[in-house]
């Protein structure tokens, strides 16, 4: 080989160096960057309980199982659209002490509203199930 191609054959190795730890280093930048958003949000959803929906909101019956486990109930939440996060909710309930061997789930009927927030989800479900009208 000659001198020429010799150092083209450098300058195009170390152009294709620099250009892969470019894109190495952008893709560490985007992956940062959606870490930080991702958990900023999950950090505001347990600290700041927003409901998921406007007042006045729509009022929906919730029955939970005798023995039921308390993710399979945020999971029910969230699919019913009375919560944004279900493990934000779980996270939320610690705080509150619902769902422990002190406050443990109960087994009933619950009306909620998807105008609540999380805390008052928690709180309603630490009352305990309504009472069912006999006089219908």
């Amino acid at each position: 080989m000659s001198n020429t191609t010799n150092e083209i054959n450098k300058v195009t190795g170390t152009i294709i160096r620099v250009s892969w730890k470019l894109i190495v280093y952008a893709v560490v930048v985007l992956l940062m960057y959606e870490g930080v958003t991702r958990g900023y949000r999950f950090g505001h959803d347990i600290f700041y309980s927003s409901a998921a929906a406007a007042k006045p909101g729509v009022n929906m019956r919730v029955t939970i199982g005798e023995g039921e486990e308390l993710s399979d109930i945020a999971a029910a939440l969230e699919r019913g659209g009375l919560i944004k996060n279900r493990y934000a909710f779980l996270i939320q309930s610690l705080f509150y002490e619902y769902g422990g061997s002190e406050n443990p789930v109960e087994a009933g009927t619950y009306l909620l509203n998807n105008s609540m927030t999380s805390k008052e989800i928690i709180l309603t479900l630490r009352e305990g199930a309504e009472e069912e009208d006999t006089e219908e």
